[in-house]
């Protein structure tokens, strides 16, 4: 049943001010519910993404991600939250590695000074034709690759991604969950590369900040770019801001959140009130 859930919250993520990111729904829960409450739930929430998680042990949760349309095998942005939560919540401190078992494996999470660093699967590509959905960009295409999830779209130059204005119903065809659009020429000074996402399959035409699309571009740009660490940008009206690294196998991908909404559905007990803590 619903009244399951002790809290609900909503995080911006990727951000270190509030209605910037990417929000996030949480909600903490004792079980899981039916995967169609949680669905149910989701779509109220019409986040990007809405994380249910389980605390099974010491550190460790059982974690799955909605959208208001589907469950997803990974989301970054709304493990930052989840994580970020935890530390809300008082179940976890500076320095703690929360471990996650979700559809994607085993995920951690260490709380930094200030932020968090998720630790995720390396999502690689391969060289692809670019589908006839693609066509719906509306841009010239440099390179395109395809991994398990989405498919990777380069572009010329910063300009030429900002003017990206696909038609989504059109992109909704794909084969894929979803886009990425990205470049690394004239993008903002200190960043490396600069990319934008679509996914109106999942209900989602533009998704304001990707963590996992980072373990795509991760790769694709080590090997265009030769080095390992990114400072990098998504440029969506959320304006992201993530510290990127590949680590082989593992991409490494930091970010502060902050909270914007906390409540609890009917039912539920309240939880005491938590200090905010800078995450």
């Amino acid at each position: 049943m619903i009244d399951q859930i002790s809290d609900m919250w909503i995080i911006d993520a990727f951000t270190e001010h509030a209605f910037r990111g990417n929000a996030a729904g949480v909600c903490l829960i004792a079980k899981f519910l039916s995967d169609a409450e949680m669905q149910k739930i989701a779509a109220l929430m019409n986040l990007s993404e809405t994380a249910f998680v389980i605390k099974t042990g010491q550190l460790a949760y059982n974690l799955r991600w909605f959208t208001p349309e589907t469950e997803v095998n990974l989301c970054g942005h709304a493990t930052l939250a989840a994580t970020h939560v935890l530390v809300q919540a008082g179940q976890a401190k500076q320095d703690d590695v929360v471990r996650y078992s979700t559809l994607s494996g085993e995920l951690k999470a260490t709380v930094l000074v200030k932020g968090i660093e998720l630790n995720l699967p390396t999502l690689a590509g391969e060289t692809a034709k670019p589908p006839v959905a693609l066509k719906a960009l509306g841009v010239d295409i440099v390179a395109c690759e395809t991994n398990r999830d989405n498919y990777l779209v380069e572009v010329k130059d910063y300009p030429a991604l900002l003017a990206c204005t696909p038609s989504f119903k059109r992109l909704a065809k794909m084969d894929k969950q979803g886009v990425i659009v990205t470049t690394a020429s004239g993008v903002p000074a200190g960043f490396d590369f600069a990319s934008r996402y679509f996914c109106p399959g999942l209900g989602i035409n533009e998704d304001p900040v990707t963590g996992s699309a980072h373990c795509f571009l991760a790769p694709y740009w080590a090997k265009k770019l030769g080095k390992i660490k990114f400072h990098a940008f998504q440029a969506s009206k959320g304006k992201g801001i993530l510290d990127v690294t590949l680590a082989g196998e593992r991409t490494l991908i930091a970010g502060t959140c902050v909270t914007t909404l906390k409540g609890t559905m009917p039912g539920a007990k309240p939880a005491a009130k938590p200090k905010e803590i800078a995450c």
